[in-house]
């Protein structure tokens, strides 16, 4: 490791894909997320799971819960525990529309993807509405139709029939 370099660009750490497939996304919030140094060794050891977290707005502040970062395989008494409740950075504006947009109907807030950007740990927030068994199958058959229509296109293109 270079002391005095600073990363640069993105680096993905963990992914929520399951949430796109159970939710419609209405729209994404980057937000910080305040964490203890252990955390930060251990995600940038690449281990994090975001399959069961989700994000409630309490007393005008976003709190992420569920969020599963493993202790650090070298820390000591000072480790943290391992599903904590973490703050959200956000805005003030941000949270508000976000409250403002949550009571509207059944929304709720998800995270997509956790990711270090330049360094810092950041968390791609999603208002989300849930789908209902339904709207999975139609996606489902959508994009399997989408594929197949590509596929054909490329056997064409190719000369293949």
């Amino acid at each position: 490791m270079v002391v005095g370099m600073k990363e640069k660009g993105r680096k993905v750490i963990a992914t929520n894909r399951r949430a796109r497939h159970n939710y419609t996304i209405l729209d994404t919030y980057e937000a910080g997320i305040a964490l203890v140094g252990t955390e930060v060794k251990s995600l940038r050891e690449g281990k994090a799971s975001l399959v069961d977290a989700f994000a409630t707005v309490d007393n005008g502040e976003v709190w992420l819960r569920g969020l599963h970062i493993p202790e650090f395989s070298h820390g000591t008494w000072t480790n943290h525990s391992p599903r904590r409740v973490r703050k959200l950075l956000l805005h003030k504006r941000e949270i508000e529309r976000l409250v403002g947009k949550s009571r509207e109907g059944n929304q709720t807030l998800v995270p997509l993807s956790m990711y270090f950007s330049d360094g810092k740990v950041k968390v791609e927030l999603a208002l989300a509405k849930g789908k209902q068994d339904y709207d999975k199958r139609q996606d489902l058959a959508r994009r399997t139709a989408e594929r197949e229509v590509t596929r054909e296109l490329g056997r064409r293109i190719k000369g293949m029939r």
